[in-house]
């Protein structure tokens, strides 16, 4: 039986305000409200509000808390202050990725991580498996809205709202405080589009209250709801990996050009043969390109070399809004993954050339 399509707290607003739901994650999401192209442009160059409250949220307490987050990701939360966030991965058994994550320290014995939403479930199911040390574990996905105001004017559109100085969050940084006149919101200097921002973690109840106080701080920033659509673009510039394209359960965090948030320091699921690969070397990595003959790039695409010979295939792709060409990211032979080899991407039978970049593909 096929399971039913969650809707989020706001379902019915995005509807109100013109959002094009579809199903996404086994939920229904806005992809966009306008264009992809005007939302884009309206997040890199002013602000913009996504709701991403499909994602999955776990709290991990007690005495044992770290000791379980150190044995299923793969960085090293070790290295946490209250109040810094992490990006992190939890590695499998066979030399894949089982989702990446956000790791949140609000003390000595309470953690949060945030997994895609796609993964809840899976995710739930290997965090409880590895948990042979009593860790105390806690679902609350369904009980937090998570909303990203992202853009370089984020800080000027939303710092009314606030006692928190928001300026003085640092990248990967989080408070909980007061916002919107509501108690205990975490504003989390984090986000998906490297354009700068927050993201604001707040109780369902409040949801409504707090997104329509955001759209009032905002109106003289001509703030503007953001859908799906744009969130991939925005990501893809920036080379940031999208679960289930870029990164999978058979792709490795050193494939995938992980290897900064893979820590050899500790033990880990599977970091014995981790080590060994980090060792011999990997046979293919995530590179980023630039398509420099038009055409898109696609996911599955193939990837040949000047002879026409297959060397990888394309996982991301579109028509980047900010730099009006195609970009994509793909696993090429690990020959081939230097910054500007020549490689070529098959679109409609035919090799269209493009070159390898050094990540973000959108130059600051």
């Amino acid at each position: 039986m096929e399971a039913q399509i969650k809707n989020v707290p706001l379902n019915d607003l995005h509807i109100a305000l013109g959002g094009k739901m579809v199903p996404f994650a086994g939920f229904n999401m806005p992809v966009r409200y306008s264009s992809d192209n005007e939302e884009h442009l309206c997040v890199r160059n002013g602000v913009g509000v996504f709701d991403v409250s499909h994602m999955g949220e776990f709290l991990v307490e007690g005495p044992e808390a770290l000791n379980l987050i150190q044995r299923v990701t793969s960085n090293d939360a070790s290295k946490l202050v209250v109040g810094q966030a992490q990006y992190s991965c939890f590695p499998n058994e066979t030399g894949g990725i089982v989702d990446d994550l956000i790791v949140y320290k609000f003390g000595d014995e309470k953690y949060m991580l945030v997994v895609n939403a796609s993964n809840i479930d899976k995710d739930w199911a290997w965090v409880n498996k590895h948990n042979s040390m009593g860790a105390m574990l806690t679902n609350v996905s369904d009980e937090y809205s998570l909303f990203a105001v992202q853009g370089p004017k984020a800080i000027e559109a939303v710092q009314s709202l606030t006692p928190v100085s928001l300026s003085e969050i640092k990248f990967y940084h989080f408070t909980v405080g007061e916002f919107a006149g509501i108690q205990d919101v975490i504003i989390s200097g984090t986000g998906y589009t490297g354009a700068g921002g927050f993201e604001i973690y707040v109780k369902n109840a409040d949801a409504e209250h707090v997104w329509k106080a955001i759209f009032e701080a905002g109106k003289d920033f001509d703030i503007k709801p953001i859908g799906l659509g744009a969130r991939d673009t925005l990501r893809l510039e920036m080379g940031y990996c999208l679960y289930g394209n870029d990164i999978t359960d058979t792709t490795s965090p050193l494939e995938a050009g992980l290897g900064w948030i893979t820590k050899f320091t500790k033990d880990f699921t599977n970091s014995e043969a981790l080590l060994k690969q980090k060792e011999t070397g990997v046979s293919r990595k995530l590179v980023g390109f630039v398509m420099q003959e038009r055409g898109i790039p696609r996911g599955h695409y193939p990837i040949v070399d000047a002879a026409g010979e297959v060397i990888g295939e394309v996982t991301s792709g579109t028509q980047s809004p900010s730099m009006g060409v195609g970009i994509g990211m793909g696993y090429v032979k690990t020959e081939f993954s230097k910054p500007g080899t020549e490689i070529f991407i098959q679109i409609r039978n035919k090799n269209l050339k493009a070159l390898v970049e050094k990540l973000p593909l959108l130059k600051a």
